[in-house]
């Protein structure tokens, strides 16, 4: 079993692109991850791509080929809809397709463009990843279910609106020089706690942005690397994938995300490390709350510890484990379907000591990508080691 490397990896900036197509920014993605990997196009074996709402921002579905034909590939070319999680379902499945020697080299990405549809119409596009029978006509939105499952982890655990602010705060100084981040502005806790309610108790600038961007990433097989010479000493170590109830109504408690946590026991089996080898992470962090399940989840924090992390500084980039060195979802932005390939560009980029706040982690083996879709109803955990 060969476990892949990570040869080549881009972003698009993220933020508003009202003169572009979907698929010209997964071509410059996509292009410039072949580039950077020198691995020729010829070589490619197939596509994985993640995309969520083409549909309805674009009219244009099937999109596998599209993007495969944006990058000048003919090959298999398949998209993948996980909601928020769909690229990093995709990175799943080039993961074992890669171990189990089907293929020797995928293209794995995603795309969304959503700033061109406006704001009520990209919230209603996003609250289709919800269960419309049970709360999507009951007029449940993101930011909604969001706020209940902040107000349930205060209910069970303790916390405060300030505690969230501090999430917000240190994911924008840590985007503050990420040149492909959407918000590269830095806040304060005061701004945070006065800003706009958008759903009690998170407030405007506790939740992440709408976003156009693209991602891409050339995965190869070990052996591939090394017959061809490759730079490429990230590995993809450990692969995980969970899922839950899709309605909140259905779960046993609104405090915890079981799919991520047992996306995570499998990821971390399948790598043989645990917790406590945990370097660094990029986590799913839609809403500031999310962050906070997201490092218990992980098994940094256990349940009800989280909350105080970013505000005693331990998951800044100052700290012990810091999180979201990219600025998360909340400052780098969230273009849905290339979400979770993002994550696994800035780890790659990090364990090179490449990224921008790679200083934080100057010694990092092992960095985790936490993506969840929906209210963590899917989730999938990777991780990623430097090898020799």
């Amino acid at each position: 079993m060969s476990d892949p490397r990570v040869a080549g990896a881009n972003v698009t900036s993220f933020g508003e692109h009202p003169e572009r197509t979907g698929r010209d920014l997964f071509a410059e993605a996509g292009l410039a991850a072949l580039d950077r990997s020198g691995v020729p196009a010829g070589d490619v074996d197939a596509l994985y791509y993640g995309n969520f709402m083409g549909e309805i921002a674009e009219h244009q579905g099937h999109q596998g080929p599209l993007m495969a034909e944006a990058v000048g590939l003919t090959v298999p070319a398949t998209r993948y809809e996980a909601a928020c999680a769909s690229s990093g379902a995709a990175v799943r499945d080039a993961v074992r397709a890669i171990r189990n020697g089907e293929q020797e080299v995928v293209l794995v990405g995603g795309m969304e463009r959503m700033t061109n549809v406006g704001t009520a119409a990209a919230t209603d596009a996003l609250a289709i990843a919800a269960d419309d029978l049970y709360e999507v006509r009951a007029g449940m939105t993101f930011p909604a279910a969001y706020a209940l499952m902040a107000r349930s982890y205060f209910d069970e655990y303790g916390g405060t609106r300030e505690d969230l602010a501090h999430v917000a705060v240190k994911n924008h100084e840590h985007a503050l020089v990420n040149d492909n981040a959407q918000l590269r502005k830095e806040i304060t806790v005061e701004e945070v706690l006065d800003a706009p309610m958008v759903a009690e108790p998170l407030g405007l600038y506790d939740a992440c942005p709408i976003t156009d961007g693209a991602s891409a990433a050339v995965l190869t097989s070990a052996e591939y690397a090394e017959r061809h010479d490759l730079d490429a000493p990230v590995a993809i170590t450990g692969t995980g994938q969970d899922g839950d109830n899709l309605a909140l109504q259905d779960r046993q408690s609104y405090a915890a995300t079981p799919a991520a946590a047992g996306a995570v026991a499998e990821a971390y089996a399948d790598a043989g490390v645990d917790a406590d080898d945990v370097d660094f992470a990029e986590v799913h962090d839609c809403f500031t709350i999310a962050e906070v399940l997201a490092i218990e989840s992980l098994g940094l924090y256990e349940p009800g510890e989280g909350i105080t992390a970013a505000r005693e500084g331990e998951t800044t980039r100052h700290g012990e484990t810091p999180i979201n060195l990219s600025g998360g979802l909340k400052a780098k932005g969230h273009p849905v379907g290339a979400t979770g390939v993002a994550q696994l560009v800035t780890i790659a980029k990090v364990l090179e000591g490449t990224h921008p706040r790679a200083e934080a982690v100057p010694a990092a083996d092992v960095g985790v990508a936490h993506n969840a879709g929906g209210t963590a109803a899917s989730a999938t955990v990777h991780v990623f080691e430097v090898k020799a």
